[in-house]
Parts: structure tokens; C-alpha cells; sequence
């Protein structure tokens, strides 16, 4: 008879989420993990598997976390502009919430681990993917109610959002300065007026 699991699975993922995002995968050691999850060595590998599949469980953790805060953000009823200004002003604000500056979960792991692992590369490019037509449909829907003028590649100003939202989360992991980010917020927005 299979034992009876005497901890919360999720709970237990979201501090291994935690503990991943601060420290990337290379730095968390399986001590740091059971620790902060509240587990056992044992129970971490019988429900998890390895260190490595726990890492990749806790990026698809935050991917959906994350996904589902940004896409439910552009696609609320009203203003595309201002849907799209609440995204990156949101981002500022969180960044410069966390104490940790981890940045962007998605965004630290292809930095430390998409060279050599496969399985990191194709989660953060399909996090990419869906944050790009994200975008790419706010911006379709903006050019439908003609609160978008701008003529031009959508799908590459798609894409330019998103670089510029990853590349917001990089640098607020390096400075304070809410003015310095809120600038390239506006003139990151400059491109859909």
C-alpha cells in the first residue's frame, strides 16, 4: 500500500520555485531545497525525481504564474495602450518590491542553463512564444478599434515588447532607480502611439 504523502505537493513546488529563481539551478543544492520545502531527502526524489526534474517543474510553476498574470492583464476589456502600459508598469513595480532581485525566472534560466540543457531551451522559448502572440494579439485587437495607428510589422513590435519587458526585469535587478526604468517603459511604449 503506497504511503500516504504528508505534505502539501504544491506547496512544496512553489518553495522549490523559490529557492530555483533566487539561487539558480547550479546553486541551490538538494539540502538548500528540503530545507526551504519543508521535505524530506526522500520524499523530494519519490515525488519529484531528481534535482534537475525538480528544476524543470518549478520553471513550469513559474512560467504559468507568470503567463497567466500577463495574459490576463492584456487582455482586459478597455484601452489596448493602457493594458499594455500596465504590463511593464507592474513589472517595475514587482522588481522593485523584491528584496531578492531575482529578476525573471524564465530569463535567469536560458542565461545560466540554455546553452546545455535542452529541456530549459525549449521552455523558455515556448514562454517567449506565448508572451509574443500574447502581445501580438493586443496589438491586432488595438489596430482593429483604431486605437493603434502605426503601420508596420506587428509581430516584430510583438517581439520588441517582449525584449524590452525581459530586458526591464534584467536591468531592475541592478538598479533602484524607478525613474531610469520608468523611462524605458515610455520609450518602449513609443512604439505603439
Amino acid at each position: 500500500m503506497a504511503r500516504h504523502k504528508e505534505f502539501d505537493t504544491e506547496r512544496a513546488l512553489h518553495k522549490a520555485m523559490e529557492v530555483f529563481w533566487s539561487r539558480g539551478f547550479e546553486a541551490a543544492s538538494v539540502d538548500d531545497l528540503v530545507k526551504h520545502m519543508g521535505i524530506n531527502r526522500q520524499s523530494l526524489y519519490d515525488t519529484f525525481g531528481d534535482k534537475h526534474a525538480l528544476y524543470l517543474r518549478a520553471l513550469d510553476r513559474y512560467r504559468n504564474i507568470e503567463n497567466k498574470r500577463i495574459f490576463a492583464t492584456l487582455q482586459r476589456p478597455g484601452s489596448v495602450k493602457h493594458n499594455l502600459k500596465q504590463v511593464f508598469e507592474e513589472t517595475v513595480d514587482r522588481a522593485l518590491r523584491d528584496r531578492l532581485r531575482r529578476g525573471c525566472f524564465v530569463g535567469n534560466a536560458m542565461s545560466e542553463m540554455g546553452g546545455r540543457c535542452s529541456e530549459t531551451t525549449d521552455r523558455a522559448c515556448n514562454s517567449f512564444a506565448a508572451t509574443e502572440e500574447a502581445f501580438y494579439s493586443t496589438l491586432l485587437r488595438g489596430k482593429k478599434n483604431g486605437e493603434i495607428k502605426r503601420s508596420g510589422d506587428l509581430r516584430a513590435i510583438a517581439r520588441f515588447l517582449y525584449c524590452n519587458l525581459q530586458g526591464l526585469a534584467l536591468l531592475a535587478k541592478a538598479t533602484r532607480d524607478r525613474k531610469t526604468l520608468e523611462d524605458i517603459v515610455r520609450v518602449t511604449l513609443s512604439v505603439v502611439n
